[in-house]
């Protein structure tokens, strides 16, 4: 049996707690699971390894939902970033078990959340979603469901919009090859692409004759 001789609140976290035995820095512990104990109170080893082991996992749940505050994350990449940082297996399985449980790991939100995200703001076709998903450690049946209902037309042509227009004065080789690629480049087959640069290529010809410069060849008798 081991004795407590002191509980000390850290001068640089006030949310922790030291706890000393037998004279000696044993462990530290969350302010509200020192609170159980108190100064004289004998512990057995099995007691102290209960400590340390639950400090343990509130340790790597804190650490977590640090991880998850700045953005959602895919369960493989929160246990990949509690490894890193060299939490116990045991911890880590503790602590994503208690995440999920909160509902603060749920990979299908992640994976809804990645796809509206991407476009909303960079729209990509579904090889570079699908790419970049289980990158992230998705499974490929939460990354299907997701993409089930991608209109991918919709996507590649707000993609190819805004790229578009920088492209005026080039000829239409040139402009469908240039656009073509950035497409493809963003994920979208050749298909989608193909579709997408020709249908751009007549909007905007209709909408300014000026935008493809005259074909010389078509001035020769």
């Amino acid at each position: 049996m081991r004795t407590i001789t002191a509980l000390e609140v850290q001068q640089r976290n006030k949310e922790r707690v030291n706890v000393y035995l037998d004279g000696e820095y044993a462990f530290s512990l969350t302010l509200i699971e020192a609170a159980r104990l108190r100064k004289g109170q004998e512990l057995d080893p099995s007691a102290i390894e209960a400590l340390r082991s639950a400090d343990d996992v509130q340790r790597a749940y804190d650490h977590a939902a640090r991880f998850l505050s700045y953005r959602p994350r895919s369960e493989a990449e929160v246990r990949q970033n509690l490894a890193q940082n060299q939490y116990s297996a045991a911890a880590v399985e503790a602590a994503i078990e208690r995440l999920a449980g909160m509902g603060y790991l749920d990979d299908a939100a992640f994976t809804r959340y990645w796809v509206e995200n991407r476009d909303t703001f960079k729209p990509r076709g579904p090889l570079a979603l699908r790419y970049e998903l289980r990158q992230k450690g998705v499974a490929e049946a939460i990354i299907e469901e997701a993409l089930a209902d991608f209109d991918t037309e919709d996507a590649a042509y707000r993609a190819a919009a805004e790229r578009a227009r920088r492209l005026r004065g080039s000829s239409r080789q040139v402009f469908s090859q240039k656009l073509g690629s950035f497409l493809q480049r963003r994920g979208f087959d050749y298909q989608t692409s193909r579709g997408v640069v020709e249908q751009l290529c007549e909007e905007l010809n209709a909408e300014d004759p000026e935008f493809f410069p005259a074909d010389p060849d078509e001035d020769m008798p």
